[in-house]
């Protein structure tokens, strides 16, 4: 498959993007906030869904026009410590102003505050075989039993 390249300037694009960002690892120190150039960028090593066979992709992204980041439940100082995408969800706050939360597996989030939305997702390189595929059943568990 070739590289992946998106953009997402509204909420159906950037849903598209959280898809194929689905179960995407990444260290925290791979996480950079760039206050003076308004930017929030990422690295990670994305599951590619779309491959016939289990494998991970580098892939970086990145959201312009970053007026604040927020972080919660996850420990900034430890920089190797490994992060689960789950998804990438959007509140509309002031349009086209608003938040994009970035939401992990063991509660951990950090919210992003745009002007507007301007999310760019791209492929970088290598590709290598992932041990296997993410699944979610123990989320699907009954309520009350965790």
């Amino acid at each position: 498959m070739d590289l992946l390249r998106l953009v997402a300037f509204d909420p159906e694009d950037l849903a598209v993007i959280s898809a194929h960002l689905q179960d995407s690892l990444l260290r925290v120190g791979d996480i950079a906030y760039l206050p003076k150039e308004r930017r929030f960028a990422i690295q990670t090593r994305r599951y590619d869904w779309e491959a016939d066979k289990p494998q991970r992709r580098l892939t970086c992204m990145h959201f312009e026009n970053v007026t604040g980041v927020r972080v919660r439940g996850i420990d900034q100082t430890n920089k190797d410590a490994v992060l689960n995408l789950l998804a990438i969800a959007f509140e509309e706050t002031n349009a086209p102003s608003g938040t994009a939360t970035l939401i992990f597996a063991e509660g951990g989030a950090i919210q992003v505050d745009l002007e507007c939305i301007e999310m760019q997702m791209k492929d970088t390189g290598p590709v290598w075989a992932a041990e296997s595929r993410p699944s979610h059943e123990e989320q699907l568990q009954p309520a009350g039993r965790l």
